[in-house]
């Protein structure tokens, strides 16, 4: 990337709501950092090639992007407009919420995915998109937010890139980031803790990681993170919340306040996120489908490394289309 961020921010390259070459499609611009809205695409597998282009180039620049009204879709529509998008992975890792491709997110203690995290970094082949639909909202709260990864990278000084480009982090799913509240043992009704864990994983993954189709620069960390390799667990606690606060800096993110027939797709590879654990004991339900994604390659050209579990089960790599 030749651009800085600050040069990005003072002067835009595209308005904040363009038309695009796909007859009746809009993107409305969000934030200067992060998320955009699509307008005028109704999700489903018969899109043409042409809107699926425009929402994927629409992904890329802006990370996130939404969908309003796509009260439509069901388990099957939804899961054939992923498929646009890539090669699926199966629902998870090692939780069964009842399909093979779907992984349904519920919460009704108040508990939801809330710490910031990109998704299953645990593994090796890290997701390439997640595609989340709203099934049922609870009455207030339930809002999820979302950071730019490459726009935090992009605003380091040169001497916190020195200290970065060539570590390495582990990440694990030894814990639930999602059961970090000491109120709640089970605070998802489809799965507990010990599913969680059934098997588990292990990976060394390059805190830069280089995006494969835009070739930016983006921080892989997340509380699936367990330590940096070379680094003590006080030195990696130091170092890990130094980094983590340039990414969920407020100017970084954008908050998305769902409603019903709202979809969600964000570019795993370039974001985190964090679903707010604000709506009591109301019942909240979630269903992600995921695009299967490679392995993370540093600047210098090496991939993460597998130090425990194989998840060939979850996401083939040779399926993916080069």
């Amino acid at each position: 990337m030749t651009s800085t961020l600050e040069h990005r921010d003072l002067a835009p390259t595209r308005p904040a709501t363009r038309a695009t070459s796909a007859p009746g499609v809009e993107v409305h611009q969000l934030g200067a950092r992060i998320g955009a809205r699509i307008d005028g695409v109704r999700l489903g597998g018969d899109l043409d090639a042409g809107t699926v282009a425009e929402v994927r180039a629409a992904l890329l620049r802006h990370k996130v992007v939404f969908f309003r009204g796509q009260d439509h879709l069901d388990d099957d529509s939804h899961q054939a407009f992923a498929e646009r998008m890539g090669p699926l992975t199966t629902a998870h890792p090692t939780v069964n919420t009842g399909s093979k491709r779907i992984f349904k997110v519920t919460a009704d203690k108040g508990m939801a995915a809330n710490a910031w995290h990109t998704d299953v970094t645990f593994v090796d082949r890290v997701p390439a998109i997640s595609v989340l639909r709203a099934i049922h909202l609870p009455p207030y709260g339930g809002n999820t937010v979302w950071a730019n990864t490459v726009a935090a990278y992009e605003a380091l000084t040169p001497s916190l890139r020195a200290l970065v480009e060539d570590l390495w982090a582990v990440h694990t799913n030894s814990y639930d980031y999602a059961q970090r509240d000491e109120e709640s043992e089970e605070p998802d009704a489809n799965y507990s803790r010990a599913d969680f864990a059934a098997q588990l994983f292990e990976t060394e993954h390059p805190v830069v990681r280089v995006h494969p189709e835009t070739g930016e620069r983006s921080l892989t960390l997340g509380h699936f993170v367990k330590h940096f390799t070379g680094l003590n667990s006080a030195e990696s606690t130091a170092i890990f919340t130094l980094l983590q606060n340039r990414i969920t800096k407020l100017e970084n993110t954008l908050r998305w306040v769902w409603q019903p027939g709202d979809v969600a797709m964000w570019d795993n590879r370039a974001t985190q996120h964090y679903a707010v654990a604000d709506f009591g004991t109301q019942y909240r339900e979630m269903r992600r489908i995921t695009v299967a994604g490679d392995v993370p390659v540093s600047i210098g050209g090496e991939r993460s490394r597998v130090l425990r579990g194989d998840a060939e089960a979850y996401s083939r790599l040779d399926e993916l289309i080069s």
